[in-house]
């Protein structure tokens, strides 16, 4: 009890002889009320917002977004998004050097190398980190570590920094603006080439793993696709390529299979961009990718219903990550 409250109470026994003046000062007395009007998501509010679609708010932050209401404060926290860093790069991710060891390095350049991409490694995730913390939008950073875990990679098989730094720049450009956008270009980023063995896929010998994985994990989910459909898919991704010495994509059309291909009871000469724009028009991708971020942002277990509503109005949109964002933000459940 504080001392005021103790003030109150040891004051008691005099109202019996001065009840109705007391009584009366009581009534009339001021009453503390707070700045935030009825339709405001308040304090509580503006915490729980800031919190789940950043790192951590600042009390300044808190105080100044508790006034408004709730589609007000949803609009706030998409309009600030950013397309690029704030902070800039280590050196070593914009040098000339080159991706790999030169032909007919020996074991110790080989090994002087690997160990120049595991320092490299740990400055690129020592810089990703700073800028989260001195992001003006970070929702951006929130979505771009999103996608970072749906299109998951790794530098562990990659290996090579720069590719990741490239490829967290282009996670960045398109976390909170056109999903199909998105997934065509990591679909042919060069991490994500190397990771699932894009590089490998030939006509002569399809390599199944981007195909798999695009289907299981970036859009439809397990038992919406058959193997036939895996394996028609991979056909449809060969010739996707890399130029060793840049890392720029490169479709190599004498290593890509043109034959017909039958995925998801559709037959057609089939390539990579065919393959995804295919699989963005099924309802399955949009209530798979809602799913998710209902998972990210509101709690593990989806509520089926408004999934389905969400991704409605998301692929109304054209897939536009905001739409999804906005609707998801505002429900009752978040």
């Amino acid at each position: 009890m504080s001392q005021a409250d103790g003030q109150v109470w040891t004051a008691a026994p005099r109202w019996r002889a001065h009840g109705a003046a007391l009584l009366l000062a009581a009534l009339c007395a001021p009453v503390a009320t707070s700045a935030v009007s009825p339709g405001a998501i308040g304090e509580d509010g503006a915490r729980h917002l800031l919190a789940r679609t950043g790192f951590g708010p600042t009390a300044a932050e808190i105080r100044a977004w508790a006034p408004l209401d709730r589609r007000t404060a949803v609009e706030r926290v998409l309009a600030g998004a950013r397309t690029s860093p704030l902070t800039a790069p280590p050196a070593s991710m914009t040098d000339a050097s080159p991706l790999r060891p030169p032909a007919g390095a020996s074991e110790a350049e080989r090994s002087a190398f690997r160990r120049e991409q595991v320092r490299t490694g740990i400055e690129l995730r020592g810089w990703w980190l700073a800028e989260m913390l001195a992001t003006d939008s970070p929702l951006t950073e929130r979505m771009t570590l999103f996608w970072h875990n749906h299109f998951v990679s790794s530098q562990q098989k990659v290996r090579v920094t720069r590719l990741m730094y490239r490829q967290n720049l282009l996670l960045r450009q398109h976390a909170l603006g056109d999903f199909g956008a998105l997934l065509h270009a990591v679909s042919k980023d060069a991490a994500m080439l190397v990771y699932l063995d894009g590089v490998q896929n030939r006509r002569a010998a399809p390599n199944e793993n981007f195909a798999r994985e695009v289907m299981e994990l970036f859009m439809l989910g397990e038992g919406r696709y058959t193997e036939t459909d895996v394996k028609e898919a991979a056909r449809a991704f060969s010739g996707w390529s890399l130029d060793r010495e840049t890392g720029a994509y490169v479709f190599r059309p004498a290593l890509h299979d043109r034959g017909e291909k039958t995925i998801l009871g559709q037959r057609a000469r089939f390539d990579g961009d065919g393959v995804l724009d295919l699989l963005l028009a099924q309802p399955a991708t949009s209530e798979f990718v809602v799913a998710k971020l209902w998972r990210e942002f509101v709690s593990p277990e989806p509520d089926p219903a408004e999934v389905k509503r969400i991704a409605a109005a998301f692929r109304a949109s054209g897939h536009r990550i905001p739409v999804a964002l906005r609707e998801l933000l505002t429900t009752t459940a978040f």
